[in-house]
C-alpha cells in the first residue's frame, strides 16, 4: 500500500516520504495515529501544496535539535554513589537519575529521546547516545565517581590516640633506661 507520512517515523522515513508499506502496517498503526496518509489525488495535492511548509518545519525542528545537541555534549552529568573496592555499584543509574539530573541542568528533553541498553552499574564515564531527531544525535556523558566517606573521629578513638602517644613515650624511656645501664 502506497502512504504519505505526515510526520518523522523512526526507522521508516522522514515528514512528507511517499513509501511502500504493508497493508496492515498502514491500515492499523500508522493511517490511525496520523502518521501517514494513503496516496490519493486529493493527497498528493495537499501534500505538494504543504511540502514548502512541511520543509520550512523540518528545518526549524533540524536547527533546534543542533542547539540541543549541543547543551547535552558541553554538559556532563555527575553522581556520586557508594560502591565497593572493584568499582561495582550498590545500586545502580538509571534514566530517571539521568534525566532528572539534565532537568537541574536545565535541558529538557522527551523520554524517548534518550537510549539506555542498561542502567549503569560501574564507576567511570559512560557515554549515552540522545537522538533527538532522524538527522540529529547527540552523546551524553555520564560520570559515575565513588560516594566519599566522611569519617570523623568519636571521643574513643581519640583517647586511644593519646594513650598510644603515651605508650610510645614510655617504650622510649624504657629502652633509654635500658641502654645506660648496659653502658
Amino acid at each position: 500500500m502506497k502512504i504519505i507520512l505526515t510526520r518523522d517515523v523512526e526507522k521508516l522515513g522522514s515528514l512528507g516520504d511517499e513509501l511502500e508499506v504493508k497493508p496492515g502496517y498502514a491500515r492499523n498503526f500508522l493511517i490511525p495515529q496520523g502518521k501517514a496518509v494513503p496516496v490519493t489525488r486529493d493527497n498528493i495535492k495537499t501534500i505538494t501544496h504543504k511540502r514548502a511548509l512541511l520543509d520550512k518545519q523540518r528545518a526549524d525542528a533540524i536547527s533546534k535539535s543542533k542547539e540541543l545537541a549541543k547543551k547535552i555534549e558541553s554538559a556532563e552529568v555527575e553522581f556520586k554513589m557508594k560502591s565497593g573496592d572493584s568499582g561495582k555499584l550498590f545500586g545502580s543509574v538509571t534514566l530517571k537519575h539521568i534525566y532528572e539530573a539534565l532537568d537541574e541542568k536545565g535541558i529538557e528533553l522527551d523520554r524517548k529521546k534518550l537510549t539506555l541498553a542498561s542502567p549503569i552499574k560501574n564507576l567511570g564515564k559512560h557515554e549515552i547516545l540522545v537522538k533527538l531527531h532522524t538527522e540529529v544525535n547527540a552523546t551524553l556523558v555520564v560520570v559515575v565517581t565513588p560516594e566519599s566517606i566522611e569519617v570523623t573521629p568519636s571521643e574513643n578513638e581519640g583517647e586511644a590516640v593519646e594513650g598510644e602517644v603515651a605508650n610510645a613515650e614510655e617504650s622510649t624511656e624504657v629502652s633509654e633506661e635500658t641502654e645506660s645501664k648496659a653502658e
